[in-house]
Formats: C-alpha cells, structure tokens, sequence
C-alpha cells in the first residue's frame, strides 16, 4: 500500500512538473525589435550595439536570440532587426526599465548621439511561440 502510494504521489510530482514547465514555456515572451538607422549612422548604430549595448543587456537578463540586416532591398544599409527572449512580458519591463537608467548605458548613448540620434525609428513587436515552434 505504501509503495501504492508513493508511486502516485511520484506520478502526480511528474504531472504537475510537466504542466508547470509547460505553463512556463508559454509565458516566455519574445521581442522582435527593429531599428532604423539615420542617415549616415547605420555603422554608429551597430558599433554602440557591439562596444556597449550587449554587455549591458547581459548584465540586465536581456537575452539575444541574435541580430540580422538585410542583406539586399531598401533596408541594407539602415536596418537592423534583433530578437529577444525573456521569461514572461513582467520579465521584460522589468530588464528594460532597468536597462535604460544604467548610467552605463545612459552614457554610452549620449556619447554616441552627440552629433544627433542614430535611429529615425524603432519598432517593437511582442510574439509567442507556436505550438510547432522548433524555439519554445
């Protein structure tokens, strides 16, 4: 009997683990950013991003899934597009709000756009995985 009943309780641990990291992968929370450089600062932009940005985002849990440009077509020399994972969307703001009062980064930045801004624009798009998602 108490064999019995430790093979339950053994058996409902592994249900209850399966659907909590179930419940887990669903609220990950993925970011598509994408930035448009100004005029003559696509290099700039990227050079903040590889010299200061991702060190700053590993220290504040901002995970890069990776970065791309185009690689032909109107956006080669002034777009570039990254993702980000994050545990859940609370996990997110929580980074970036941080994120952007390190007095690292709010140097970094203003070095960096003494002459102007390196961006006319950013676009933010919040995504989940799908249940065929090779990436959960």
């Amino acid at each position: 009997m108490r064999w019995t009943l430790n093979a339950l309780l053994f058996s409902l641990l592994c249900v209850t683990t399966a659907h909590m990291n179930t419940a887990q992968a669903e609220e990950k929370c993925f970011e598509l950013r994408t930035y448009y450089a100004a005029p003559g600062k696509f290099e700039a932009l990227q050079s903040r991003f590889r010299d200061h940005t991702m060190k700053l985002f590993a220290k504040h849990g901002i995970k890069v899934v990776g970065f791309w440009t185009p690689s032909e077509g109107p956006g080669k020399d002034k777009m570039l597009v990254y993702v980000c994972e994050y545990a859940n969307k609370e996990a997110r703001t929580a980074a970036w709000k941080a994120f952007r009062v390190d007095p690292d980064w709010v140097k970094a930045k203003a070095d960096s756009e003494a002459t102007g801004s390196l961006t006319e624009k950013v676009e933010e798009t919040f995504m989940t995985s799908t249940d065929y998602s090779p990436v959960k």
